[in-house]
């Protein structure tokens, strides 16, 4: 066969894609998203506790002690029981009479998280700076 003059046969490249820089991209990818993406933190009851071991010797006046018991019911000093509305005002009156005033708050283990909470949070607004958490006795 004889070649016509001016016609050049063409050399089929094979189509392909270049991976050369795929890793590149995808590391690109995976720190763009590092950077942009935001995690939420977890919130819990922000409170400092004491070091382990530590026992410090208490006068009973200085304490007051509140008990809050599976049906939400709250006691201060086993004597007087006092309704969520009104703990505050309590505290804040027992607070302005005993400035060492330490308040030692323990719930029954049936007692709902959101009471617990709720309780604490009074005590809180009250002004009382000191208050411990006491675990349940079984």
């Amino acid at each position: 066969m004889a070649k016509k003059a001016g016609v050049q046969r063409r050399n089929k490249s094979n189509p392909e894609i270049p991976t050369s820089s795929m890793a590149d991209i995808a590391f690109l990818l995976i720190v763009f998203f590092l950077v942009t993406t935001t995690m939420n933190q977890d919130k819990g009851i922000g409170m400092q506790l004491p070091p382990a071991g530590e026992n410090k010797k208490i006068q009973k006046k200085n304490i007051c002690n509140i008990w809050v018991n599976s049906v939400g019911g709250i006691l201060i000093n086993m004597e007087q029981e006092v309704p969520l509305g009104g703990l505050r005002a309590e505290m804040e009156r027992r607070l302005s009479e005993n400035d060492k005033l330490i308040v030692s708050l323990k719930a029954d283990e049936e007692t709902s998280y959101d009471t617990f909470i709720n309780v604490l949070d009074e005590v809180k607004l009250s002004g009382a700076q000191r208050i411990s958490l006491a675990s349940p006795e079984k």
